[in-house]
């Protein structure tokens, strides 16, 4: 049976439709966007504003997209709700993607953060009528630090026009170096009348076919979606309702090293390196790498099967009302909430460095061609672990808005609002829980990693030609629970005087509080070497399964030598049969106490000054956009530091760091700055106009890196264990911000434009790292035990030697507690480190403002329309390019920017008489994603190029009644990422093709 859903599928179902038919919602033809005087820091005169324009399809759609980005002040682009709607996007970030210079993040098959000209979605702001909204996401494994919005959260039905600026302007809030993106939703008094409709979709996600029976979901799942507005006879006064609601069942294949490479100079002797040259075992490698060449070697090995079910629910209640012709209010509320469950099955073979044999590429750089761990007896553990999560992220803004017309001349805009985001748990046991299964009769394992699917051969000892139910059992767990919540109160006042000469003076202050809490806990149990016995679990439990037919669209799957086996089990049942084993349910469910908590108060001040004019009475007409602004803030931080006071051997190369009670250390810090910027635009033709742009922007640290306090990453390993420490007086990044753009609109609906754009930034953060032994935590590695083993005749690479010969003759002595033999008798326990043994190094970590760095990179954009054909296309390319690459050959830590790629779109359509069709092809090349990889050390994950196709077509069946059909990934691409070489693979993923079926009703 599958894992019990959190709301039974009719009960949903039904939950849904009344939730639609009660607040209908998403236009068929979509309503005006709100007009500026509603934006905060906006004003009637504001020419970046989308305008009031009715569209009636793609090629209205654009135009009027185009002629945001023509009467703009700087240079901004922007999407209206029909553009929106009529594309095949899941949410924003799949929208936004069409724009030149923005690329994305996929998570679970669709979009999720933004990378505006190679900036990461950590410095790109993000507004809803503009107002800065917060975000919140949780990690696996630890508390978050990211400030990104995640725009998955988001349906992109309810939305009437987004605004992306790629300049700065003194009125718009702080924090976008790469860009600040304006999400706008529609107001009644905007779109006179009554108005209604309801949309229903049925959706078809090819992934959830490609997984197991029981991991699979609905093939068929609902999304709904509605709105109703209406406005008083005399227009003082309007309502709209609008909200939706989806569910998506799906899933994922994906293979890989997930934690992570161990990279070493081609002369290292250190643990985990290859036999050196005519040394035992070197006849084993195939074209060795030479000794400065660098290779690596895997930690792991892992393939795994995701089942996903996800429940969107998005609404908005939005009042207006007129007292006075000159005055209108405006009262608000936002919700939205994304909850996903996954469910895991996989297989995993990990290796702990002892005999091997190996065939590598050429360096240098070489790549490993195949590596193999002999094994021999064969005892070690194959690894068929399963996992569960459910997680729930929620937001919600409050918020008033009073626009005054005081005279012809004079106009105020008052703001307040109060939002939050917050994520976490979505079950009583966590947000995250792994449960390991293991059968110790692993042999010599073989891996060819010559293709982007790594192919296992796998000998299994007893005679066994298969996985073995009989022998197997949980071993460790780990039951997770991260936490984070963001609150933003905003306080904006924002005027605007126009002169008797037509220029206009802007001006403003305002006032921002942002309180973030990011926590985690973990109840993990380091049971490796078996929680019980084989025997006390029911064979029954383990399902035999193979996996390698989930793989077929990745290149070199299906290869007949592959290892293809799995255990699919119910995780709540071995959940509790394990609980059983240990006598304790408490071991097996996640702790409401968080042992890290990291919490961060930033208090803004902000006033601006900015003064527009034009001359069109020159020969070449100019338009100049002059201002300041002033940005004070206050950081104060907070975090739960765990006190460590032993470190334990658990298993082979587990060393667990054992924690006391936990106290809170603080810090604070404080900055401010003068932030100019300056627009101009020159209208050298009636179709041709130049623009250039100065600014200067900033961009706050990550909560992690502003923490007060240290933690320690709570596994070490053999040669020490890892931690990181904030620092709250970072300094926000600086970017000095310099554009140019020629752009020839040559017909009503057709465009051509060429832009440069170049960031000088300062105070990056790098990571500066040091060795610290001063918490004075022995580690039994090296110790009198460990070197007592070695002289009666382990190996030091031998560790299930030492830690038998240890367990056999110090059973009982001081840090030695001997459990019970595993199957293949190999002693299970624990040794815990004493005085006299070495002192453990600890690799800290710390965040500092470490130096410049500059990006720069070109845009290109073509809109064209064939007459009245009905056919059209638009297409863009951006260049990114900055001198800080990473850089393969070098081991340690490096300074390299994440997320610069070139990337592309196509869009090529057709739209006239009751037919619509689109089809968005997208491309992003490869970029370096991180920095660090599973291991936590220092090497570099690279995402490689990824392009998706996809498709939509609309036929407006009467006017009030149209279909759709729309297709997402039509073309079942991959995604992967590998670390210095590309046969070091890091994941690779197989989704599958989406198809949604849909109809909308329009009432009114």
């Amino acid at each position: 049976m599958r894992e019990p859903r959190t709301l039974p599928r009719t009960r949903r179902l039904t939950s849904a439709l009344l939730f639609a038919l009660s607040t209908p919602l998403a236009a068929q033809t979509a309503p005006p966007p709100q007009s500026a005087s509603t934006v905060p820091g906006a004003s009637q005169a504001d020419p970046a504003t989308l305008d009031a324009v009715q569209v009636t399809g793609i090629r209205g759609s654009l135009t009027s997209s185009m002629n945001v980005k023509r009467d703009a002040q700087g240079i901004v682009d922007g999407i209206v709700a029909e553009d929106i709607g009529k594309f095949p996007d899941t949410n924003l970030a799949e929208s936004l993607q069409r724009i030149s210079g923005v690329s994305i993040d996929r998570s679970l098959g669709e979009g999720s953060r933004v990378t505006v000209r190679g900036v990461g979605p950590d410095f790109n702001l993000v507004l809803l009528n503009g107002r800065q909204m917060p975000g919140a996401s949780i990690e696996e494994s630890n508390a978050s630090n990211s400030r990104a919005f995640d725009f998955a959260n988001l349906a992109s039905e309810s939305i009437s026009g987004i605004e992306v600026f790629k300049t700065s302007r003194a009125s718009t809030p702080t924090g976008g170096i790469g860009a600040t993106i304006n999400i706008k939703t529609s107001r009644p008094l905007d779109n006179p009348g009554l108005h209604a409709n309801v949309g229903l979709k049925g959706v078809h996600d090819s992934s959830n076919e490609n997984l197991p029976g029981r991991l699979q979901g609905d093939s068929l799942t609902p999304e709904i979606s509605g709105i109703f507005s209406n406005t008083s006879a005399d227009g003082r006064f309007g309502v709209s309702l609008s909200g939706s609601y989806q569910e998506r069942d799906f899933g994922y294949s994906q293979v890989g090293v997930p934690n992570g490479w161990r990279s070493f100079r081609g002369d290292s002797t250190a643990y985990g390196t290859i036999p050196q040259p005519g040394t035992s075992g070197s006849e084993n490698i195939v074209n060795r790498p030479g000794p400065n060449d660098i290779y690596s070697v895997p930690q792991n090995l892992n393939y795994r099967v995701v089942g996903v079910e996800r429940q969107r629910t998005n609404g908005q209640l939005v009042l207006q009302y007129k007292p006075l012709d000159n005055i209108t209010t405006t009262l608000d509320y936002t919700y939205s909430e994304n909850k996903i469950q996954q469910q895991r099955n996989e297989m995993s073979v990990w290796f702990n460095y002892g005999p091997s044999a190996s065939a590598w590429t050429n360096g240098p750089v070489a790549g490993p061609v195949s590596y193999s761990e002999i094994v021999n007896p064969a005892t070690s553990d194959l690894a068929t672990a399963g996992s569960n999560a459910a997680t729930r992220n929620q937001n919600k803004s409050l918020g008033f808005n009073v626009d005054w017309a005081v005279n012809d001349q004079f106009k105020l805009n008052f703001d307040i609002h109060r939002s939050t985001a917050e994520a976490g748990a979505d079950s009583p046991f966590g947000s995250s829980n792994s449960l390991g299964v293991s059968g110790f009769y692993r042999g010599t394992s073989v891996v060819d990693f010559s293709k982007d699917f790594p192919v296992l051969q796998q000998q299994l000892g007893f005679g066994l030609t298969g996985l073995d139910p009989s022998r197997t059992l949980v071993t460790g767990s780990a039951f997770r629970n991260s936490y984070m919540k963001s609150e933003i109160d905003q306080a904006q006042v924002n005027g605007d005087f126009t002169f008797e000469n037509y220029s206009q003076l802007k001006f403003g202050i305002g006032s921002t509080e942002v309180k973030n809490r990011s926590a985690f806990s973990n109840v993990q149990r380091d049971t490796w070497g078996g929680a019980g016995t084989a025997a006390d679990y029911p064979d029954d439990l383990w399902i035999p399964s193979s996996f390698a037919q989930y793989f077929d669209a990745i290149d070199g799957s299906g290869n007949p030598a592959q290892f293809d086996q799995l255990f699919l089990f119910d995780f709540e049942r071995a959940r509790q049969a394990a609980a059983q084993v240990a006598g304790d349910d408490a071991l097996y469910r996640t702790s409401p106490v968080f042992t890290t908590d990291r919490r961060v108060t930033e208090k803004s001040k902000n006033a601006y000054l900015q003064w527009n004019n034009s001359w069109d009475d020159l020969r070449v007409p100019i338009s100049l956009a002059a201002g300041v602004r002033y940005e004070e803030t206050k950081v104060d931080a907070q975090a739960l530091v765990p006190v460590a006071v032993g470190i334990d051997w658990v298993a082979n190369n587990e060393l667990p760091i054992r924690l006391a009670d936990s106290a809170f250390a603080s810090g604070s810090g404080k900055y401010e700055y003068w932030l100019p910027s300056l627009d101009l635009s020159f209208k050298l033709t009636e179709d041709l106009v130049l623009r250039g742009s100065y600014g200067e922007t900033i961009g706050r640290p990550g909560w992690g890196d502003i923490q007060g306090g240290q933690t320690l990453n709570q596994i070490a390993r053999l040669e020490g264990g890892t931690g990181q420490e904030g620092n709250p007086g970072l300094k926000p990044l600086l970017s000095h911000n310099i554009d140019l753009s020629l752009e020839w609109y040559y017909s009503d609906a057709s465009y051509a434009s060429v832009g440069f754009f170049r960031k000088n930034i300062d105070n990056y953060i790098g990571v500066t790292t040091r060795n610290d032994a001063s918490l004075g935590l022995n580690t039994p590695v090296g110790g009198a035990y460990w070197n007592e083993a070695l002289g009666n005749g382990c190996a030091s690479a031998d560790l299930t030697c030492i830690r038998n010969y240890i367990f056999r003759n110090r059973g009982g002595a001081p840090g030695v507690v001997r459990g019970t033999d595993d199957s293949n008798g190999n002693a299970t326990g624990v040794i815990s480190g004493q005085p006299g043994d070495p002192v453990a190094n600890f690799a800290i970590t710390a965040p500092a403002n470490q130096r410049s760095a500059s990006l720069d990179g070109w845009e290109f954009n073509l809109q064209h329309m064939f007459g009245d054909s009905g056919f059209g296309v638009s297409a863009n390319y951006t260049m990114v390019d900055s001198g800080l690459t990473y850089n393969n050959y070098v081991i340690g830590e490096q300074f390299a920017l994440e997320g610069l790629s070139d990337s592309a779109n196509v869009v090529g359509f057709y739209d006239r008489d009751k037919w619509q069709v689109r089809a968005a092809y997208n491309w992003r090349d490869e970029f370096l994603a991180a920095r660090f990889d599973g291991s936590g050390q220092p090497n570099p994950v690279y995402t490689e190029a990824y392009g998706q196709l996809d498709l939509s077509i609309g036929y407006q069946w009467t006017e009030n009644l149209s279909l759709s059909l729309e297709a997402i990934n039509l073309t079942d691409e991959v995604q992967r990422q590998h670390g210095r070489h590309p046969n070091q693979i890091i994941y690779a993923t197989q989704t599958g093709p989406r198809y949604m079926l849909g109809v909308r009703y329009k009432f009114w």
